[in-house]
């Protein structure tokens, strides 16, 4: 926990490596002191050919964050705004780049070493 997942067009690996985006992201969520860098995990989604930005195929970057409840809003405002700056330092001609984060909630979160 927790988990960074990272749609974008597949045109972004002509751009940058694959890794070096994912680690600039697992950089950013470390550097905010909210988690521990060994929790954090990052995935990659590149799209080819099924999707759309404004009606037309153009390029971006969406992350979608997943982190266990009990961070303040504050707190998520800066995990967000830290993301999307590193990606924006790395991709300067993309237009579209954004981050929305969603809330686990302990409750009902469950992986193989709680069994």
């Amino acid at each position: 926990m927790p988990h960074f997942v990272i749609d974008c067009s597949k045109n972004i690996l002509t751009l940058q490596q694959p890794d070096t985006i994912m680690q600039e992201v697992h950089k950013a969520a470390t550097d905010t002191g909210l988690f521990d860098e060994t929790d954090i995990k990052v995935r990659l989604n590149p799209f080819k050919e099924y999707y759309l930005v404004g009606g037309k195929k153009g390029d971006f970057i969406h992350v979608f964050a997943n982190i266990m409840e009990g961070r303040t809003t504050e707190q998520k405002a800066i995990l967000s705004k830290q993301i999307v700056s590193q990606l924006k330092a790395l991709f300067l001609t993309i237009p579209f780049i954004a981050i929305n984060i969603r809330d686990f909630e302990k409750a009902t979160y469950c992986n193989k070493d709680m069994i």
